[in-house]
């Protein structure tokens, strides 16, 4: 995936993982575990950004 790509990415998981949340909080919640699921997805994303800033940095 490119850049770009990956940050809509996150954006969308947090958007999804703020209704979740919200879901959770009225009680209506049916798979509490997405909520692990996206947090590391959104990790694992945010981790690859910054190694190919690490690396870009290194190139030059």
């Amino acid at each position: 995936m490119s850049t770009e790509e990956i940050v809509a990415k996150i954006e969308s998981c947090k958007e999804e993982l703020f209704n979740l949340r919200f879901s959770q909080a009225t009680g209506n919640l049916e798979k509490p575990s997405r909520i692990h699921e996206l947090r590391k997805l959104v990790a694992r994303m945010k981790t690859i950004l910054r190694e190919r800033e690490l690396s870009a940095k290194e190139e030059n």
